[in-house]
């Protein structure tokens, strides 16, 4: 439980300042995607941007966890 909350809970905060920074750049009325005008309302242009970038964030804070693992934690045989 301790590793997921040191995934989520930075990679929520870090969304969440991401997402006002390229809001408040961007217009969510005026997006593009693959050529095609974004047609969703501005909540839920909102909501997934906040979820994407929920994801990318998570997936940084993991590949962080990932990489601190020790030699001990990486060569622990599971049939001791």
């Amino acid at each position: 439980m301790l590793k997921l909350i040191q995934v989520l809970w930075p990679s929520f905060i870090v969304a969440g300042i991401a997402e006002i920074v390229f809001f408040t750049v961007v217009n969510p009325q005026e997006l593009y995607f693959m050529g095609v005008p974004v047609h969703f309302s501005a909540i839920a242009t909102y909501s997934i941007g906040f979820f994407g970038l929920w994801l990318i964030c998570a997936s940084s804070s993991l590949v962080t966890l990932f990489f601190q693992r020790t030699a001990e934690e990486i060569n622990r045989s599971d049939l001791d």
